[in-house]
């Protein structure tokens, strides 16, 4: 294992930091401080509403933050990025922490949640637009200002026909949409294609990798408009 000069000062900064060079993580050593304090937020946050599943280190990590990682290397420099159904900020919080270039803007459509997230934010002292509705109608607001998102993430909101259902009629409005899928993608990718939402946009599988402990992987959708749709 590396050892570093400037070792984090709390217990949970140097787990998440192992856990990161366990898994070989592309994660710059001076965000962990950020991520750690993002993590003990969230997690006594969860006490009070359930907005994570990954309450330990390990699967903060092995999920959240590989998960994020993965996506960056297919977001460009200074992009402008809307999270889509942001829940606890995955992985759009964490997005804005692993990229400072970025602009990252979170949405959800529960009360609760987005004070949970305006809490979080400021705990962390992230200065990071919350808006308090459906994704695509931020699309639509943003754009009739004469501004649009170069990338939509989504992490675990619905199967890619609903996404479409919501994303595919204003797909002229954004750049792309980026979904973090698991194993069964082939399968919702057919059932989509079958009911004809894959005529305006395309859909393709752009990254891959394992999940942990498991014999599956996640993939990365890349669903683009069509050059030639009108």
């Amino acid at each position: 294992m590396q050892t570093h000069h400037n070792q984090p000062k709390n217990f949970l900064a140097e787990a998440i930091q192992n856990e990161i060079q366990q898994l070989g993580l592309d994660v710059p050593d001076k965000v962990i401080p950020e991520l750690a304090a993002y993590a003990r937020i969230l997690w006594s946050w969860n006490d009070r509403l359930n907005i994570t599943r990954h309450t330990e280190v390990r699967q903060f990590v092995q999920r959240d933050v590989t998960d994020t990682a993965a996506i960056c290397p297919h977001i460009k420099t200074n992009e402008r990025v809307l999270d889509v159904g942001t829940g606890g900020g995955v992985p759009g919080v964490l997005l804005a922490i692993l990229r400072s270039d970025l602009t990252v803007e979170l949405s959800d459509t529960s009360a609760k949640r987005i004070t949970a997230l305006k809490s979080i934010l400021d705990e962390i002292g992230l200065s990071l637009t919350v808006h308090h509705k459906p994704a695509q109608q931020v699309v639509l607001d943003t754009n009739a200002q004469g501004c649009s998102f170069d990338t939509l993430v989504v992490r675990a909101v619905a199967p890619l026909q609903k996404l479409l259902t919501w994303f595919e009629p204003i797909s002229s409005s954004y750049g792309r949409l980026l979904v973090i899928k698991g194993p069964r993608w082939e399968a919702e990718k057919q059932e989509s294609r079958h009911r004809g939402f894959l005529k305006k946009v395309t859909a393709r599988r752009i990254a891959n990798w394992p999940i942990p402990d498991s014999d599956t992987e996640s993939v990365l959708l890349e669903i683009k408009r069509r050059k030639n749709s009108r």
